[in-house]
């Protein structure tokens, strides 16, 4: 698959600090600014042209809240009223500190 075909998926792989990855559509990871800037092709970051996004200060377990996030994000946009996520506490500073990071 060409270069230009890859930037141009459907679906993005995000990939943790422990080598966990996620596949996830492009449009739900956008969500995320700094994800959205790392793919945008103009950026001529390398993640533009593979679509594979290497987050190494975020491990696994909590890439994988954010995905679902991302996700709960896009299914309830456009909802009225939006139901609580569960969030483990044991996970709520990391999960901070990636949202900062990314921007969400």
């Amino acid at each position: 698959m060409s270069a230009s075909k890859l930037a141009q998926s459907e679906y993005v792989t995000l990939v943790s600090g422990d080598g966990f990855e996620f596949v996830i559509p492009r449009s739900t990871a956008c969500v995320s600014g700094t994800i959205r800037r790392m793919l945008e092709p103009s950026s001529r970051f390398s993640e533009a042209v593979t679509g594979r996004c290497v987050l190494e200060n975020i491990s696994g377990i909590v890439l994988e809240k954010v995905c679902e996030y991302f996700c709960y994000n896009e299914k309830n946009k456009n909802q009225t009223y939006v139901p609580d996520m569960d969030i483990p506490p044991e996970l709520c500073l990391e999960l901070l500190m990636a949202a900062d990071y990314l921007d969400t």
